[in-house]
């Protein structure tokens, strides 16, 4: 890879549905080994599926929220069964969910050293605490993106809702990047 380009992969992708009818909680914790429910604590069921490995809330209302997957592809598939498993105690989702991603975590590299004194002092909208986290954070207004950015290159971006909003944020972190270093004597 060419210096001062940019690499990423993604980590997580958290994404929520509704089911459209309500779910028995109480019968699915009893029923179900993969779960946990704690009603006193939390109001939703935790379901945990293996592959692809994740973890999704169940509300009582048909609300869902899946985590720990990669890609959309996975989130279909962890609803899907998710509701395999409903089905088990009769309850039956007969349309199929929409799918509404809240936000996706990559992590990455910019194949540049990065001083980061430097641009926190040079780029706008960002926060660097050294003594108390050797990250920079830097956020993007357009696309709404928030970046974790190490000294060694190495990046964390969360905040985007889709791959074309995480390439067009990576596009502008490099690009703000350069035109800091620009100034970099």
């Amino acid at each position: 890879m060419a210096a001062g380009q940019s690499n990423y992969k993604i980590q997580n992708i958290v994404a929520t549905a509704s089911l459209g009818k309500p779910v028995p909680l109480t019968k699915l914790a009893r029923t179900q080994p993969n779960t946990e429910y704690n009603p006193e604590t939390f109001p939703g069921l935790v379901l945990r599926v293996k592959e692809p490995k994740s973890a999704v809330l169940v509300f009582s209302s048909g609300n869902l929220v899946c985590t720990g997957t990669k890609s959309l592809t996975q989130v279909r598939e962890v609803i899907d069964a998710v509701i395999k498993q409903l089905k088990k105690i009769s309850v039956n989702i007969t349309t199929k969910p929409k799918i509404t991603v809240q936000n996706i975590v990559a992590s990455g590299t910019i194949e540049l050293k990065l001083n980061l004194n430097f641009l926190a002092l040079e780029m706008e909208n960002t926060e660097y605490e050294p003594e108390q986290f050797p990250g920079l954070v830097y956020k993007l207004v357009e696309p709404t993106a928030t970046f974790l950015l190490f000294s060694n290159g190495k990046l964390v971006c969360t905040g985007t809702k889709n791959k074309e909003q995480l390439e067009d944020s990576m596009d502008q972190l490099l690009k703000n990047v350069k035109a800091a270093l620009k100034n970099y004597k």
